[in-house]
């Protein structure tokens, strides 16, 4: 299947709902799930059913524009605005993708709202694959100049590919964009603990592409990087800070620790929608605490092909559960962005924008 046929969120029109996979239950079942309430909306993004930070903005715009279908008065666009943005304090998209359904239909009368944010949120959509297509292309041009011997060997952290977007991605957009021109690549995939996301959502997605790949273990990144198997760290960001500081999956930072020690370079690949520059530094980006059961807890399939959660530690152990982590802006070779490939300064960030 062509990664243009492979898509995390669609608009059926016949049912008037947007449809998404339920991630949380990949990679053992594909289900897809329709969206028709707030209620649906604000559970698909806090339980993780949809994540990524681009895919969890568009989310939400459909959601809005759902809210919006059934009562348009200003008081339930506040209302709905402020309970899809409480969902997930970290990912930048969610409220930079509210701003942008708001600005399109604040001042229209209500009896056109409805229809206005349901365009928006298509719109957004049909940029966010278009983005995720150019940083494909900008960052396929940095694996082509790696001095690799054999298969390009890329790690990557979390899911950064088209399960987190529409399409393509945007770590695994210039893998995905490789493997279209023929050149053979490997990816390391880390698993990510403690969702897993790694081991549960990119490993499957890349099978699913026929991209070669290998689970690890997170803490074996650095040992990988000492052998010489890796020839870059590919990451994406769920919030990237003025200053060019990263936000990004728990663990980030730990390997591009080991990047600087390994002389292996560190990119981050994001849309430009998820630099905030409201934020001066990693330090004023708000980090998401989740439940302490995800790092006490596993959940897999057993011999019968049963869902089973199982204890990892021993009873009254307390667990410390941040779902994210800073990577500072001088650990970082280059932010690959759909609109260029930038070392990530303040002054480089600047002239991005402008």
């Amino acid at each position: 299947m062509s990664n243009t046929e492979l898509c995390s969120l669609q608009w059926d029109t016949t049912a008037g709902a947007a449809a998404i996979i339920d991630q949380t239950l990949l990679p053992h079942t594909l289900r897809w799930c329709h969206l028709h309430t707030l209620q649906d909306y604000c559970h698909a993004i806090s339980s993780m059913q949809v994540r990524g930070a681009p895919l969890i903005g568009i989310t939400a715009a459909f959601g809005l524009a759902a809210v919006l279908a059934t009562d348009a008065s200003t008081a339930s666009l506040e209302q709905a605005s402020s309970a899809l943005l409480a969902t997930r304090p970290t990912a930048v998209n969610l409220g930079w993708a509210l701003a942008q359904v708001r600005r399109e239909v604040s001042h229209l009368p209500a009896g056109e709202r409805a229809g206005a944010a349901l365009a928006c949120a298509l719109r957004l959509r049909e940029e966010d694959i278009a983005a995720c297509a150019r940083i494909g292309d900008r960052g396929l041009e940095l694996l082509r100049a790696l001095p690799a011997r054999g298969p390009i060997n890329i790690m990557t952290h979390c899911n950064a590919g088209w399960l987190a977007t529409i399409q393509w991605g945007t770590a695994l957009a210039p893998i995905y964009k490789a493997q279209a021109q023929g050149i053979p690549v490997h990816v390391w995939v880390s698993e990510t603990r403690p969702r897993n996301q790694g081991a549960s959502l990119t490993a499957w997605e890349l099978n699913r592409s026929g991209v070669p790949c290998t689970l690890v273990a997170d803490n074996s990144s650095a040992e990988l990087m000492r052998r010489g198997l890796v020839d870059c760290v590919l990451v994406g960001s769920d919030r990237t800070a003025a200053n060019g500081d990263v936000c990004n999956k728990v663990g980030t930072a730990l390997k591009a620790m080991a990047c600087k020690q390994y002389g292996v370079p560190f990119y981050v690949a994001l849309p430009v929608s998820t630099i905030d520059t409201s934020c001066a530094s990693g330090e004023d980006i708000p980090i998401e605490e989740r439940d302490s059961l995800e790092v006490l807890t596993a959940t897999g399939r057993d011999a019968a092909n049963q869902s089973q959660e199982v204890s990892l530690a021993g009873e009254g152990t307390r667990a410390f559960n941040p779902a994210f982590d800073i990577t500072p802006a001088d650990l970082v070779t280059a932010l690959v962005t759909e609109e260029g490939v930038v070392p990530a300064s303040q002054a480089e960030i600047a002239g991005l924008l402008r």
